[in-house]
This record gives C-alpha cells, sequence and structure tokens, in this order.
C-alpha cells in the first residue's frame, strides 16, 4: 500500500503520543499527513492520537482556513503516575535535544556515529 509506513515490531522507547506531540511541537501547523510520515505512522493513527490529545487537554487546535494550527499546554502535567509532577515541556525538551544531537556532525557522520 502506497504512503502507508512498514509497520514496527517489538516495543520502543517513545511511544507513538510523544512522537506525535514533538512533531507538532517542531511545527504548530503541520499537515496530519506530514505527521504521519515524520513519525512513521499512517495518518488514521496520528488522526487517533491527536484526538486523544485533545481529549486530555494535552493539545489544542484552530482552524484557519484549511489549515489547523496546533497549541500545545506545556504546563500540563504527563498521565503516568511514576511521572509525577513532570510537565509537556520537560518531556519535549529531552525530545528536541535528542533530535539536535541527531543533526549530522562536520565530516558528514552525525553525532551517534562519531
Amino acid at each position: 500500500m502506497d504512503g502507508v509506513p512498514e509497520p514496527h515490531t517489538g516495543w520502543t522507547f517513545i511511544t507513538n503520543h510523544a512522537r506525535v506531540l514533538a512533531t507538532i511541537a517542531d511545527n504548530h501547523s503541520a499537515r496530519i499527513r506530514d505527521i504521519a510520515a515524520h513519525c512513521r505512522l499512517t495518518e488514521r493513527a496520528v488522526q487517533k492520537i491527536i484526538a486523544d490529545l485533545e481529549q486530555d487537554g494535552y493539545l489544542s487546535h484552530t482552524k484557519e482556513g484549511r489549515t489547523n494550527t496546533y497549541r500545545i499546554d506545556p504546563g500540563k502535567v504527563l498521565r503516568h503516575p511514576a511521572e509525577a509532577g513532570l510537565t509537556v515541556a520537560s518531556l519535549l525538551s529531552l525530545l528536541v535535544q535528542a533530535e539536535a544531537d541527531r543533526v549530522t556532525a562536520p565530516g558528514g557522520r552525525s553525532h551517534a556515529e562519531a
């Protein structure tokens, strides 16, 4: 099927909800299609995740023409009791730093390869 990412088998450290939220944090007017491609998810999965995040108050959106602009509530506390007191902003700062560390270093090698 064209445009649908290959499924991942096994577990991962970062949830799909965190991936979608981080992608939106990077581009508040990203299209669902672009979020899905970046996160390697289907568009339907991204729509469901966005609905989950909006339902629980982590995310909201406004419609501007045909474009959605998303707003993240950075002060919202993470859901799991083990992360009690940690906010969305703290999660996103970790993910943003990790993404910055993946930027290609001089010489064409990524930091992970260096």
